[in-house]
């Protein structure tokens, strides 16, 4: 089987879950509307800065990009059993096309998706008065680590979701999704919570993701709060958020990519 015939059934599946756009548009502009209304909640509405010398907002929007990444595996659940549901990856299966090109479609369309998501966000940001001091070198690093996370979400999500096989099951992972995703400094820093549930947050992989980026991003609130933290709590974890933004999205696509791989082959078994 060669390469061509790889890339070429690959880009047919992208295409295709790209096309969902169209004729899903209510779907995707609440996918891209949802982040932002977390924004305006949590900036405007509900509140937050606790250990943040600074605007709040400097802190916030890192934080609510790298929750995003994080978040997007629903819709990789989702979109994965509806295809289950209705047998379409069956039918694929049974096609003469490369096997492992359903995968690589889907994947490829929820980073696109989330490549646009990540642009919207930010922008909203840049509207709230947000913006980055550092330079495009790291600017263009913080998003590729924002992406990194994703991509590493993203198996997650195609694992989980031909393990549920139907729609309804991903209601039960989002119990599980959202709490961790809470679980992490986006809104508050680890300093201001009880020592013990601090340092969990700090090992966080999405905590790490946005420590990570806000370093990046230079920007002055956060930069004031890592001196805070760094003063009463020099955590191994705190000091090396940026390797570790690196280590735990490699963690897990080395547990999960190979999960889901075998998963999609013993689906026909």
């Amino acid at each position: 089987m060669s390469a061509t015939w790889a890339v070429s059934d690959s880009w047919t599946m992208t295409r295709r879950e790209l096309a969902h756009w169209a004729r899903q548009p209510v779907q995707v502009v609440v996918g891209l509307v949802f982040p932002v209304m977390l924004l305006l909640m949590f900036g405007f509405l509900v509140g937050g800065g606790r250990g943040i010398d600074g605007e709040y907002v400097d802190f916030l929007v890192p934080g609510m990009l790298a929750l995003t990444m994080a978040f997007g595996l629903e819709s990789t659940m989702t979109a994965v059993t509806r295809d289950l549901e209705k047998g379409v990856i069956d039918r694929f299966r049974a096609m003469p096309m490369y096997s492992s090109a359903v995968l690589v479609g889907r994947s490829v369309a929820d980073m696109i998706q989330s490549a646009v998501g990540l642009v919207v966000l930010a922008g909203v940001g840049l509207l709230l008065g947000w913006r980055w001091h550092g330079s495009a070198a790291a600017v263009l690093a913080a998003f590729a680590l924002l992406l990194l996370l994703r991509f590493a979400m993203l198996w997650i999500g195609i694992h989980l979701g031909m393990v549920a096989g139907r729609p309804e099951m991903v209601q039960a992972v989002q119990i599980l999704v959202w709490p961790v995703g809470f679980l992490s400094n986006a809104f508050a820093t680890p300093e201001s919570m009880p020592g013990w549930l601090g340092a969990v947050v700090e090992w966080n992989p999405m905590s790490a993701t946005a420590t990570a980026v806000r370093d990046l991003f230079g920007s002055p609130a956060a930069a004031s709060a890592s001196t805070a933290t760094a003063t009463s709590s020099s955590s191994w974890a705190f000091e090396h958020a940026g390797l570790l933004a690196v280590l735990w999205p490699l963690l897990l696509l080395a547990v999960f990519f190979p999960l889901a791989v075998g998963r999609f082959r013993g689906l026909s078994k």
